[in-house]
């Protein structure tokens, strides 16, 4: 029905927004896309996107459903009225925020295998566990 819609900002989206705003914004997309989607890095930069694109709020009667989460995030981010140094301490804030969540629930994250990326590319078990 709807294009690649989903109920909250997707990590596979981060590497479309590189090339969206300056310098400072493409050093951070760049090295968040790198990581697997697992990572404090790359859930505070989903939790970040969730947050200022009102992902929240989103339902599948919604004008920005209807656009898909690709589109959505992209205009979020192009029309986003701060500076990059904003969005950067934007996503800083979110990471310190998820870093005590795990920390405060006693929280492993999942470690990619060697050759996986963490992208849900099927190249993992899942069983490796970082603490």
């Amino acid at each position: 029905m709807y294009p690649e819609s989903e109920i909250l900002f997707p990590s596979r989206v981060i590497p479309l927004l590189e090339d969206l705003r300056g310098d400072e914004w493409r050093q951070l997309v760049g090295k968040v896309k790198k990581l697997p989607e697992t990572h404090v890095d790359a859930l505070a930069f989903s939790m970040m996107m969730i947050t200022i694109g009102g992902c929240l709020t989103c339902d599948l009667d919604s004008y920005r459903a209807s656009l898909g989460c690709a589109t959505c995030a992209k205009r979020t981010i192009g029309s986003f009225k701060g500076t990059d140094k904003v969005l950067k301490k934007q996503f800083e804030d979110a990471r310190k925020e998820v870093s005590a969540f795990i920390k405060s629930n006693d929280i492993q994250l999942l470690k990619p295998e060697k050759n996986g990326n963490g992208h849900g590319n099927g190249n993992g078990n899942g069983h490796n566990k970082e603490k």
